[in-house]
Parts: C-alpha cells; sequence; structure tokens
C-alpha cells in the first residue's frame, strides 16, 4: 500500500474514533438527564407530609365583610364582584411586574367599583374594608379539620396574599394561630399566588422538595399554580367555588365542601 493509502486509511480510523467519542459524549448527558427524570419521578411521587393553606375564604370568612357591600352598595353580593376583581388584579400585577399590597390593591378595587357602580366611597369606607380583612373570623369547621390534621402528623403552614402586619394577625384574632409552625406572606417575593415564585419560596423555606407540600386553598386558581410548581392539591369547596374540569389543568387530588372532609381524604391518601 502506498504511502497516501496509508495516510488515507490512517485519517478513516481517526474520524471513525471520533465520531464514536463523540456519540460516547452525546449520550453521557442524556444518560445523566434521564436518569434526573427518573429521580424527579421518584420525588413527585413521595407522599405529600405538609399542609400549605391559604388564608382568606379558605380558612377565614370573608362574608364577614359582606355587611360594608351591602351598606355601600345595597347588595352584599357585591363582595363576591370585589373579590372576584382584587384577584384579576392581583395577577394582572404578578404578570406586569409593578407591587403593591393586596390590602392597598383592595381598597383601590373598592374605589374603582364605586366609580362603576356610581357609589362615593369615602377613605373612611376604605379603612373600613381593610379592619374587616384583619378581623374576619374563621369557619366554623376549621378547629375540627386542623385537629384532624395535626392527629395524622401532617405539618401544618400557612401562605397568603395578604402582607404581614406587626400590629395585627388575622390568624391570631381568628384564634387558630396556634395551629401552624410558619405563616408566609407573598409580600416576600412581591408576586401573589399562583405564581410559581411563591410556592417555590415556601418549599426553600421550609427546606422541602414542592412534592412534600399539598396545599390547601378554597380557589382552583391557587391548587393550580401549587400543582404547577409541584406539589400536591386540595380543594376545600366552599359555597361559590368548585373544581374546573378543564382537560390538561391540574385537578385537585382531594376535593371536599370542608376542612374535615378534606382532611378525612388526605388522611386516608397519604397516611
Amino acid at each position: 500500500m502506498s504511502d497516501e493509502g496509508l495516510d488515507v486509511e490512517g485519517r478513516r480510523k481517526l474520524l471513525a474514533g471520533l465520531g464514536i467519542a463523540a456519540i460516547g459524549a452525546a449520550a453521557t448527558p442524556v444518560r445523566r438527564a434521564a436518569l434526573a427524570d427518573e429521580d424527579r419521578t421518584k420525588m413527585d411521587t413521595r407522599a405529600p407530609s405538609i399542609c400549605v393553606f391559604d388564608v382568606n375564604e379558605t380558612l377565614l370568612d370573608i362574608e364577614f365583610i359582606a355587611p360594608l357591600f351591602q351598606r355601600l352598595f345595597g347588595d352584599p353580593n357585591t363582595l363576591r364582584e370585589w373579590f372576584g376583581q382584587l384577584v384579576l388584579y392581583s395577577n394582572a400585577i404578578s404578570l406586569s411586574g409593578p407591587y403593591t399590597t393586596f390590602f392597598t390593591l383592595g381598597q383601590g378595587v373598592l374605589k374603582m367599583l364605586g366609580t362603576i357602580h356610581k357609589v362615593s366611597i369615602s377613605e373612611a369606607d376604605a379603612d373600613e374594608l381593610r379592619t374587616r380583612m384583619l378581623t374576619m373570623p374563621a369557619h366554623p369547621d376549621v378547629p375540627a379539620g386542623l385537629k384532624q390534621l395535626k392527629d395524622a402528623r401532617f405539618r401544618l403552614v400557612t401562605c397568603t396574599n395578604s402582607p404581614p402586619d406587626p400590629h395585627a394577625s388575622p390568624l391570631k384574632h381568628a384564634g387558630i394561630d396556634g395551629w401552624f409552625e410558619r405563616s408566609f406572606s407573598v409580600d416576600r417575593v412581591r408576586r401573589f399566588k399562583p405564581a410559581l415564585q411563591v410556592y417555590h419560596m415556601v418549599a426553600e423555606e421550609l427546606d422541602v422538595p414542592p412534592s412534600a407540600i399539598c396545599m390547601v386553598a378554597a380557589h382552583v386558581w391557587d391548587t393550580i399554580g401549587a400543582q404547577s410548581a409541584g406539589c400536591s392539591g386540595a380543594l376545600i369547596a366552599r359555597p361559590g367555588n368548585a373544581p374546573l374540569p378543564v382537560h390538561g389543568l391540574p385537578q385537585p387530588q382531594v376535593v371536599a365542601a370542608d376542612l374535615p372532609g378534606v382532611a378525612s381524604q388526605m388522611t386516608r391518601l397519604w397516611r
């Protein structure tokens, strides 16, 4: 064989060797990614051991605010219009970037509804709204449900859209603060639920993977957010709330009309 033939043959072997090495190098990260996905799957199927509770309407009864709307608008059901707009604009804020607290936003939405319905809203009215938001009572079923979960060895914490207040604690005023080991506010990340940053913040602060958490809420938008972040979801279908049966959206693993019903299902599933 000529020197030129040897050079060609040598080049072929060299290129073949490089190709095999390249394939092996490419396969390594693919294999690693597959193993990582497998580990994540195992992690995601872990039974949750921590209940993270929404506060407004889930634990505390927002119907306590209805007399204000009856007085101002002549219809207590305007409360639901206000709350729906409050959730809408809290999401608009989270998506667009600016931030103000849930209570300040709630007062602004009240004034906006006043303009829409041609009702004069005074600063005293806005102050009454804030006071009522801080002093809502717990739903009657809440203490029994919390006891069930505590007896089943679930850890209990809260995560609310409301800002922390150094002078007033809605949970303490309602007499249920002693059930919870920690309370979190979206004020920490300056994004409202269901922004994924909120649920990730709670998991990081508790030093657990999201799969260790079950979000307990009266609102499907909250359970969708939590489940999209890797948590489980439990829906308390209080009056005016229900599951959202849309294919492709996360569905809560637990649905019941009250907290004891949710606690019973969670205990059967995960304890």
